[in-house]
């Protein structure tokens, strides 16, 4: 599995630590910044994210900033993107299962080091459960491909 990883200012240092989580789990990723505490315009940092998910380069993204919620937004406005944001594992469990949701945000400031922990794991570990999901997840698709034609 290889993740794209990136964050704004506000989430850098639990980026760090969520980049040693992947270094320990044998997970290769790329590290889309930023790289500094200096502050960013989050859409910025989170849209290559997103686009790279997006067009397969990685299987998985985890974005991050102070709250998690802009960062999930920019994310779900790229086409192909579920993006789950969550606070604690069973979310991030519950999007890749019911949501195959490809995109995983949190917030800096909501979660501790720990639980942000968790969540990747979680996260990484979910599998899209498939059955009565499938139907919805294409829906979604449809939404979104008619939201582009308008």
């Amino acid at each position: 599995m290889r993740v794209a990883i990136g964050a704004d200012h506000a989430g850098f240092h639990l980026k760090g630590e969520l980049c040693t989580l992947l270094d320990e789990l044998r997970i290769e990723y790329r590290d889309f910044g930023t790289f500094s505490t200096e502050p960013v315009d989050y859409p910025d940092v989170i849209a290559p994210v997103a686009r790279a998910v997006a067009r397969g380069e990685f299987e998985r993204g985890i974005v991050l900033g102070g709250s998690g919620t802009g960062e999930a937004i920019v994310a779900n406005k790229i086409r192909g993107i579920r993006c789950v944001e969550a606070a604690d594992p069973v979310t991030a469990r519950l999007g890749r299962e019911h949501n195959d949701a490809n995109v995983l945000s949190m917030g800096a400031r909501i979660v501790g080091i720990a639980v942000a922990r968790d969540c990747v794991r979680a996260f990484l570990d979910g599998e899209f459960s498939g059955g009565r999901h499938v139907a919805r997840v294409e829906k979604i698709a449809r939404v979104e491909a008619e939201e582009v034609r308008g």
